[in-house]
């Protein structure tokens, strides 16, 4: 295959960042706009192209007879250190690769037609465009990487571009402090992650990705049976790099960063909770998922995080009152379920259902992020018509917002597992596969699924269906005092649009023959839907919406009378379960008050003390013996017959 195309999808939004970031200021918002929008839709048409070869042209370079290969398009030495180690920049072409040039390019295409719409008039809307070609270029270029190295400078590229997207609005305290938190948190798990690469890389003397995937038992044999505290160091390896996954797709205890992040445009929380940043992870654990295949340790540490995860956000997803922060803790919940599902792919080195698990997961990860991508733009909708991310501020909206509620609540089935939703197959694959490898992981992920559509459509009942507010006293009481208002009105079609296409694909998506197309080892699986999981989890959810329903639909005092009877739940969840109180502590009052300020005592008293106090004695000295430099030569004569009395009776009274 020609490497035009492959070169042209990093290069395009490459250029585009450098061509609105020097230049944008000086063009108009709607030029500046356009191109952004035009490159992106370029690079979309090249991904589809290029995905669209891989999985149905037939072409022996990707296929091998039902086996897909995969495939370096392109791979150039940047850095050579030894004849066996260097760095490669490349482009690699294989089931999950393609499925993740779908999913970006989509998902970046629909946010960068919505912001027309939605950030038109904001100071800085071509840095923003700028930002934005930036963010999708890093993505891309992990996504395609050809080895491990490549993917740590995406990486690292991708948290300096969601940096400036969550900060975009540097003049508000709290953006400035949620992007600051976003990239501090994430760079200690991606020191985990390069400590992690370099034990790899060490054992291994290799970094690129085909040979320690498809030849796994000989990365085994690498290592040699080392171990450290009594595991594996390959286990150790693994975990570690799993830690960079972790802060990326804000596993706890590294998750705290993830809901500040909403302090950004809308369309960048759509962007980073969909299917990029948070999505990045699990990619990780994907591409090196034959090496997870061979340490069942890593797997479980792996399952049990995500398990922790799924069950904790949600939990604090049903107390929250900001839609955004909702659908924030219901994507740290739903990156969790893949994590669970690639966990509970393997069970003593052999994949369960021909790699169900793994299958799962991306199939989850593709849905996903068509439904979170639709409800968050949907929440910017809300947010553009009602001007405040809080329900408080909304109810009976879909009298006013017609196409907002029926996609939004296209968006909520989908993610609550509801047939013929897309979300209703992958979330019945991950709990199939749960089931398969211990019934506990299965009753605990469908427990969770349950919640997912209680919180979902709690919000939902609440936004459109809870008795509205009086919007016409509001507006009246608004102008009076001198503030620019209006009644809640559908978006423009500019923000609509997206809205209409994510639904259509929420909607159908689940009946991609996904099975065939991204898969453990290449060969193609047979989906096949478990009806008595199925049927559970059906039920399981109905039960949630019911009950939501019966507490949401009308206005009535039967939340706040639940909420009082558990008062200090309530409260608990509501507040994150305190993370972030506790971080706040163990940094302010252990690390500063505790480690740094003695630390820095020390070195302001002891250390430049000791030097401060040997420069004043020095000089000192030199103030008292410097009367002794007189140019007198009586008086050098005089004190040299006094050094050698002195010396004289010090020789004596030795001798003697």
């Amino acid at each position: 295959m020609d490497i035009t195309i492959p070169v042209l999808i990093l290069a395009i939004p490459f250029f585009m960042f450098l061509l609105l970031g020097l230049l944008g200021m000086k063009m108009s918002h709607k030029l500046a706009g356009t191109l952004g929008t035009l490159g992106m839709g370029t690079v979309l048409v090249l991904c589809y192209y290029t995905a669209f070869n891989y999985w149905f042209s037939g072409n022996p370079l990707f296929v091998d007879g039902t086996n897909r290969l995969p495939v370096e398009l392109f791979n150039m030495t940047w850095l050579q250190f030894t004849p066996a180690l260097a760095i490669r920049i490349g482009f690699l072409l294989d089931p999950i690769s393609a499925l993740l040039l779908v999913v970006i390019p989509t998902i970046s295409f629909m946010v960068h037609v919505y912001s027309l719409g939605y950030m038109h008039g904001e100071k800085g809307f071509q840095r923003y465009y700028a930002f934005l070609s930036l963010f999708s270029f890093s993505m891309l270029g992990l996504v395609v990487a050809t080895n491990i190295f490549q993917m740590y400078i995406f990486w690292e590229l991708v948290g300096a571009s969601s940096f400036l997207l969550i900060g975009f609005f540097y003049t508000l305290p709290s953006a400035v402090a949620a992007c600051k938190k976003a990239f501090i948190v994430t760079r200690f798990a991606d020191l985990g992650f390069l400590i992690g690469i370099l034990i790899l890389s060490f054992y291994t003397h290799q970094l690129d990705f085909l040979p320690m995937t498809m030849h796994p038992q000989q990365v085994l044999t690498s290592f040699g049976g080392a171990t450290f505290l009594g595991g594996s160091v390959l286990t150790w390896a693994l975990v570690l790099i799993f830690t960079g996954g972790m802060g990326k797709s804000a596993m706890l205890p590294l998750h705290i960063w993830l809901p500040d992040a909403m302090e950004g445009p809308t369309p960048v929380s759509a962007l980073i909770h969909a299917a990029t940043m948070v999505v990045a992870g699990v990619y990780l654990v994907a591409r090196l998922f034959p090496l997870y295949m061979l340490e069942d340790a890593a797997l479980t540490f792996i399952t049990v995080v995500g398990a922790v995860t799924a069950f904790y956000a949600a939990c604090v997803a049903c107390a929250q009152i900001d839609i955004k922060r909702i659908l924030a803790f219901s994507t740290i919940s739903q990156i969790a379920f893949m994590m669970v599902a690639l966990g509970v792919a393997s069970r003593n080195n052999e994949p369960i259902h021909e790699g169900l698990g793994y299958m799962a997961g991306m199939f989850h990860l593709f849905t996903h992020a068509m439904f979170k991508a639709l409800l968050f733009l949907g929440a910017g909708s809300l947010i553009h018509a009602v001007h405040s991310n809080n329900y408080t501020a909304m109810g009976g909206l879909r009298k006013y917002m017609p196409i907002t509620h029926i996609t939004f609540l296209f968006g909520c089935l989908a993610i609550a597992g509801i047939w013929p939703f897309a979300g209703f197959f992958s979330k019945d694959e991950i709990l199939t596969a749960c089931f398969a490898n211990h019934w506990f992981w299965g009753v605990w992920m469908m427990m969770v699924a349950g919640m997912t559509a209680f919180y979902m459509f709690r919000m939902y009942f609440l936004v459109f269906w809870w008795d509205n507010p009086d919007y016409a006293a509001r507006v009246k009481e608004q102008e009076a005092h001198g503030h620019h208002a209006s009644m809640p009105h559908e978006s423009p079609l500019s923000m609509t649009f997206p809205l209409i296409f994510l639904a259509a694909v929420s909607f159908c998506c689940g009946w991609v023959p996904f099975g065939k197309l991204v898969t453990f080892d290449g060969h193609e699986y047979i989906i096949h839907i478990d009806w008595t999981v199925a049927g559970a989890s059906l039920a399981v959810a109905f039960c949630g919406i019911g009950f939501a329903a019966w507490l949401y639909l009308k206005k009535n005092d039967k939340p706040k009378e639940m909420a009082d009877s558990c008062r200090w739940l309530w409260t608990a969840a509501n507040r994150r379960f305190y993370w972030d109180e506790i971080y706040l502590f163990i940094t302010s009052k252990i690390i500063f008050d505790r480690i740094c300020k003695p630390i820095a005592w020390f070195d302001r008293h002891v250390i430049d003390g000791s030097m401060n106090g040997l420069a004043y004695i020095t000089n000192s000295a030199s103030q008292a013996i410097k009367g002794l430099q007189s140019g007198k030569v009586q008086m050098y004569i005089w004190w040299y017959l006094v050094g050698a009395v002195l010396l004289g009776v010090i020789t004596a009274l030795c001798i003697l």
